[in-house]
């Protein structure tokens, strides 16, 4: 069962944040991590984000996806409306950073996103959200705005007790690299980008 396990306030680029490590181990060293805005308020409506980490994109800056800008966009939103990034530990739609390159190699000789994950025998979208909705029960948060383009984050929602107010979408331009991985989230996943 998932639970606080430690939190802070930690200033940043978009305004202050107070963080929540969540996990059913004190010792764990990598956490589900809640970032809550300053001016966010949990007994009414909250925007909410699910995250799913992603090394390459955050921290490095990787064209191959959005991933990085989706979270800078969304602490710019919370920060200024109010509101919740819930930053789950499931690296490469959860298949880790070395399938993650494994699966990169494979789409440099041809295949798409799907296609070579399934090749290394993993699943295409091996994600669980339900750990999101777990995080939002333990904050009783009742009610929220979801920032997504996934239609299975909404479905996690939809199949919890919180109440989906709206959804948000969180779109962000293409680049040259990442066109058709964003057409294949689109296409294959249900993925709703207007943009693509």
């Amino acid at each position: 069962m998932l639970k606080i396990q430690a939190q802070s306030k930690i200033p940043t680029d978009y305004g202050v944040f107070t963080v929540y490590a969540f996990s059913d181990n004190e010792e764990d060293w990598s956490p589900h991590l809640v970032w809550v805005a300053e001016n966010t308020d949990f007994s009414t409506t909250v925007n909410v984000r699910f995250h799913s980490e992603c090394i390459t994109g955050e921290v490095f800056h990787s064209k191959k996806c959005e991933c990085g800008q989706q979270l800078d966009a969304a602490m710019a939103y919370m920060s200024e409306k109010g509101g919740v990034i819930i930053y789950l530990r499931q690296e490469g739609r959860n298949i880790g950073i070395i399938n993650k390159l494994r699966a990169y190699e494979l789409q440099e000789k041809g295949l798409d996103t799907v296609e070579a994950n399934l090749k290394l025998g993993l699943p295409a979208d091996g994600r669980n959200f339900d750990v999101a909705v777990e995080m939002l029960n333990v904050l009783e948060i009742r009610k929220i705005n979801l920032l997504t383009n996934n239609p299975d984050k909404i479905k996690s929602i939809e199949n919890s007790g919180i109440i989906l107010n709206s959804r948000i979408p969180l779109e962000i331009d293409s680049n040259e690299v990442n066109e058709s991985y964003l057409v294949k989230k689109k296409k294959y996943f249900g993925h709703l980008l207007e943009k693509i």
